[in-house]
């Protein structure tokens, strides 16, 4: 398998992260999508993180029969669709959902979401055809990586929340006499997180966590609103650095820290320092913002 990195503004292509991640090379094509571009003998397709849709390609030919009658173009298209779509297959079972997991991991656990992700396939449309000279076609099909398919993987993520077992309470210490404390500046108030998580070697996921350097949880599914997270991903994933301050997730005044390391198999859960943990949880409306998935991750 061979996968390289494409970021782009306006290519309308998108692929994942496999289990297996081997040779990565980087390609730059524009400055605010971030793309990842699948290449594989008969399956070439990608994911397009910044958008949020998945994309695969299929090649097919009429059969010897059909060939030079009016009937063989349809019959071409019919087949490169059905290729296409089980490339789709393949690719979206693929997609990283952390940086332990993927959705392959899913839908071998439970024959529900195999059934759900295979109905979304069939439901992917056709965004692209060419016809070649040889009465072959090349067809795009597309999926969205957000909405209804999100509604079926996101249960499965957001029930760890369930899932922890509640920290053991210490018995009660009656508290000892402190002398008054001196009022502090109150603490500073965001709209959003920007991670700056490029020269580590992060790569994208559905649901990735960003963690203090204890490895306590800052942000991630314990922090997230369901609904939100549905529809708009948990993060937004671009390029430069600019384009996510701006971007209208994190609107007006988002915190821009800088990522430590990544930890995980898969390299999608983010190291910031203790420092910048602490100015993010100093105050309670930053929660509110976390809770509406506004997160922005910038990726090499």
């Amino acid at each position: 398998m061979k996968l390289k990195y494409i970021c782009a503004v306006l290519i309308l292509t998108a692929s994942l992260t496999f289990p297996l991640e081997n040779l990565f090379s980087q390609d730059t094509v524009g400055m605010a999508e971030w793309v990842q571009i699948i290449e594989k003998i008969g399956n070439n397709g990608s994911v397009n993180w910044s958008a949020g849709y998945i994309e695969a390609v299929g090649i097919g030919a009429p059969p010897d029969r059909a060939m030079g009658k009016p009937q063989a173009r349809p019959m071409a298209l019919r087949a490169a669709e059905q290729v296409a779509k089980r490339n789709l297959l393949e690719i979206t079972k693929g997609v990283r959902i952390d940086s332990t997991t993927v959705i392959r991991d899913y839908t071998v656990e439970s024959d529900v979401i195999n059934s759900q992700v295979e109905g979304f396939i069939k439901g992917a449309l056709i965004v692209k055809q060419d016809y070649m000279s040889d009465g072959t076609v090349e067809v795009t099909v597309r999926m969205p990586l957000l909405g209804n398919f999100s509604q079926a993987i996101m249960p499965r993520i957001l029930e760890k929340k369930t899932g922890n077992t509640p920290p053991v309470k210490a018995p009660a210490v009656p508290p000892a006499k402190t002398p008054p404390a001196k009022p502090s500046a109150p603490a500073a108030v965001y709209t959003g997180l920007v991670v700056d998580a490029r020269g580590i070697q992060t790569r994208p996921a559905m649901a990735p966590k960003i963690l203090d350097e204890n490895g306590q949880e800052v942000y991630g599914s314990m922090s997230v609103d369901r609904e939100f997270a549905v529809q708009q991903g948990m993060s937004g994933y671009a390029r430069d650095l600019t384009a996510a301050q701006n971007n209208a997730r994190v609107t007006n005044n988002p915190l821009t820290v800088k990522a430590v390391k990544t930890q995980g198999t898969g390299r999608s859960d983010i190291v910031i320092s203790n420092a910048d943990a602490a100015a993010l949880k100093a105050a309670a409306e930053n929660v509110t913002f976390m809770k509406k998935c506004r997160v922005m991750i910038v990726l090499d």
